[in-house]
């Protein structure tokens, strides 16, 4: 049974990794090293996420410790909203090697089809969302930058040897299709959120169709927003009863289900958490397989059921109106 899969340049990414979003900068580095002894090779970090530097410390204690070598990790990182312009690619991708410690990315994502205003790195980092945190009335200042642009200097960073794949975030098909006719160079790499409630059937096949892979992020769902008021407690997938049956049926956890459906889709997949029992809950998915029928009961719970959306954040958060999905 597959423990990774093959992207269409030729490199392997493993089919699960740690996330690292919202999880607290003092408990991260221990996090990452606990997720490689347990046999983590995949860490999704990010510049917005506000931990990578001590994402870095976690991974090279893990290498100091013989747990890992560097070329046995696959390591994903995120430019940033505000980063979008040519001549500050290479500067953020340079400030998250640094903090991570590393010379290289095996992948390096556009976080968002969003481009806010730049932000200084000596002012402020993460810059985070808002453009003036102090302001009478603070909120997101969009800059706008063509994709291309910021796509085509994603590629020098290639070039360069500072990532070995580029991939995108949170882009639609249209996005998608504007950028394959637009460059030479496609992503390697999709990151959406993909979960039973939220199947993204039609994404999913244009990208298998263009041999771009795809990384499901938040997929157990509504787990992941209950903390930031963004999900109620009781409405995640592992909450539905038809969940707890297949579980039962396989003899599994509820949420080691919902993830074997994520993988068996061909996705990988980017769960969080920082409890170590947990850790190995998420990565035991590979001694079992869910029937044609258990997925497409899984599927069938599909309510386009968006957690992660800017167009009602951005207004509730950050006090901007700003949508990228219809």
């Amino acid at each position: 049974m597959t423990t990774e899969f093959k992207l269409a340049g030729g490199d392997s990414i493993p089919a699960v990794g740690l996330g690292l979003w919202k999880i607290d900068r003092d408990a991260t580095a221990e996090t990452v090293r606990s997720a490689v002894e347990v046999g983590y090779r995949h860490i999704d970090a990010a510049c917005d996420y506000g931990n990578e530097p001590q994402a870095g410390q976690g991974i090279q204690a893990a290498i100091k410790d013989g747990l890992v070598s560097r070329d046995e990790m696959w390591v994903t990182s995120k430019l940033w909203n505000t980063y979008h312009r040519a001549e500050h690619v290479r500067q953020a991708c340079e400030r998250t090697l640094a903090d991570l410690q590393l010379d290289y990315l095996d992948l390096y994502h556009i976080h968002f089809p969003i481009s806010l205003a730049f932000v200084p790195f000596e002012d402020r980092y993460p810059p985070e969302w808002f453009q003036d945190p102090t302001a009478e009335h603070p909120r997101m200042v969009e800059a706008p930058v063509p994709i291309l642009e910021t796509w085509q200097a994603m590629i020098e960073l290639k070039k360069a040897g500072l990532v070995r794949n580029i991939g995108v975030c949170n882009f639609g098909v249209s996005l998608l299709r504007d950028l394959l006719a637009s460059s030479s160079v496609k992503p390697s790499v999709m990151q959406v959120e993909l979960h039973p409630y939220l199947t993204q059937e039609k994404l999913l096949r244009f990208c298998n169709e263009n041999e771009i892979h795809v990384t499901g992020f938040s997929p157990l769902g509504a787990q992941s927003y209950f903390s930031i008021g963004m999900a109620e407690q009781g409405e995640g997938v592992i909450d539905r009863s038809e969940t707890k049956q297949i579980a039962a049926e396989v003899g599994k956890t509820a949420a080691q289900v919902v993830l074997r459906w994520g993988i068996q889709r061909g996705t990988s997949i980017v769960p969080k958490t920082t409890r170590k029992e947990r850790l190995k809950e998420n990565i035991e998915l590979f001694d079992f397989e869910l029937t044609s029928q258990q997925m497409d009961r899984l599927s069938a719970m599909d309510q386009h059921r968006r957690f992660n959306d800017p167009g009602d954040f951005g207004e509730k958060a950050f006090n901007t109106f700003f949508p990228i999905y219809e």
